[in-house]
């Protein structure tokens, strides 16, 4: 039998471990379920994701996918009544008259599985607290959590809007509104686990990353993933592998993540008993009350009120890059970490600038390539494909917003930083004083 290997940091995974695990039928059973209504991605491997969209209808098709070279599969979060007329051209009145629905799906991402394990349960905690008693948990097979909820949970209707359309604005606003409801605990908790000179040896972050204005900001080293809870965002299938590791992506009791044990994760260990995502343990409207309140909070607005802005109008030609902020110049030259939260800021700050859609992709493609560990090719594009989609140019955060350029370590200001609000400002600005500069000198020498 031929041998299938990984190139992966971490781990190499034969071809007969794949097909050892995948040949199970209870493990094809799973995946088959998790992927009605979705649309599917699978991974081969290093070569990178399959054709999209796609889908998995029957349990014979996993095994003849790894059979082919498959690693893992991947679905998105969104339910669409026919995932295989999905395409990248598709406009938004498109893409909302094809989805059925959206399932809340977090991710809990931080390098250190201990801290991953108290903001999960904290984020339980936060959705029994709003009335939804079975959120779906799984690992997410490396150093964090999914949690999730699914779309029946939802009412029909919020504030006279259709509920299957608030997407990816409603997933967003359910995102920052529990961060910041569990992050005085949260802070409190981490620094009963561990000591803040303990958090920065194991996370590489300073002292004065994690400590900001005299208080520990537990999101310097954790996020809950809400940046690219975008239309055709996908997630790791349940039961699926995660490459880096080797090790599966289990559903596990919200009772049992403080203790969960990655041994259990292990693929020979893996038994198939329960289920993602399961409807039938949700209540209906029982998230009215979690979607109300994150639409209606204050801190939630203040947080993404970027998202919410009119439309800004980009200037006629592109500016170049050469007038770009330091900020921006510091995330192009490739980053270990806030990769995802840059991709966010280059695309809304480079269609703000006046670039055009295959500019943009062609560097990003090129910033993609000088980042240690790159995304992964289906983020930048789904990413890409969201705002073409949606076709506006929208202001990336403020200069303020610590969420971003503090946190990501990009922000080193020079002179001329002080007298904007945003990224988008500098450029234009900087562009239009040297140009009026230059034409000055010009007419003085004429003279």
């Amino acid at each position: 039998m031929g041998v299938f290997r990984l190139n992966t940091r971490k781990m190499q995974i034969h071809l007969s471990t794949l097909l050892k695990y995948y040949k199970r039928e209870d493990v094809c059973d799973a995946i088959v379920e998790a992927a009605e209504d979705k649309e599917v991605a699978i991974r081969y491997g290093e070569k990178g994701y399959g054709k999209r969209p796609d889908v998995v209808k029957h349990s014979k098709d996993v095994l003849e996918f790894v059979k082919q070279g498959a690693s893992s599969f991947h679905c998105s979060e969104e339910l669409w009544t026919n995932p295989l007329q999905l395409n990248p051209n598709l406009k938004k009145e498109e893409l909302d008259e094809l989805r059925k629905g959206w399932d809340l799906v977090l991710d809990i991402d931080c390098p250190i599985l201990d801290y991953s394990r108290i903001a999960a349960d904290l984020v339980v905690q936060a959705l029994n607290y709003h009335g939804i008693e079975n959120p779906s948990i799984k690992f997410s097979g490396n150093h964090g959590f999914h949690i999730a909820v699914p779309f029946i949970s939802f009412p029909e209707n919020v504030h006279g809007k259709d509920t299957k359309f608030l997407f990816p604005d409603g997933p967003r606003k359910i995102a920052v509104y529990l961060a910041e409801m569990i992050r005085p605990l949260f802070a409190k908790k981490l620094l009963e686990f561990d000591s803040i000179e303990n958090v920065c040896k194991r996370t590489g972050k300073q002292f004065n990353d994690v400590v900001k204005a005299n208080e520990f900001d537990p999101f310097s080293i954790l996020q809950i993933d809400t940046v690219l809870i975008a239309t055709r965002h996908l997630y790791r299938m349940p039961y699926s592998f995660n490459e880096k590791s080797g090790l599966i992506s289990i559903p596990i009791k919200p009772n049992k993540i403080l203790s969960f044990d990655t041994n259990d994760a292990n693929p020979a260990n893996v038994e198939v008993k329960m289920k993602f995502l399961e409807a039938k343990k949700s209540k209906q409207n029982e998230a009215k009350k979690l979607i109300i309140q994150a639409f209606d909070s204050k801190i939630e607005e203040e947080k993404v009120k970027i998202e919410k802005k009119d439309e800004f109008t980009a200037p006629e030609e592109a500016v170049p890059e050469q007038y770009f902020p330091p900020c921006i110049q510091k995330i192009l030259l490739g980053l270990q970490d806030g990769k995802k939260r840059s991709l966010f800021v280059l695309v809304n700050f480079l269609t703000s600038c006046g670039w055009g859609h295959e500019k943009i992709e062609g560097l990003l493609e090129a910033w993609n390539k000088k980042n240690p560990e790159p995304l992964r090719e289906v983020i930048v594009k789904g990413q890409l494909r969201y705002h073409a989609a949606n076709n506006k140019k929208v202001l990336p955060p403020n200069c303020a917003n610590k969420s971003y350029y503090l946190d990501m370590h990009v922000c080193s200001p020079d002179n001329f930083c002080p007298r904007v609000k945003n990224p988008v400002n500098y450029a234009i600005l900087k562009q239009k004083l040297t140009n009026l500069t230059d034409n000055r000198k010009k007419a003085g020498k004429v003279k």
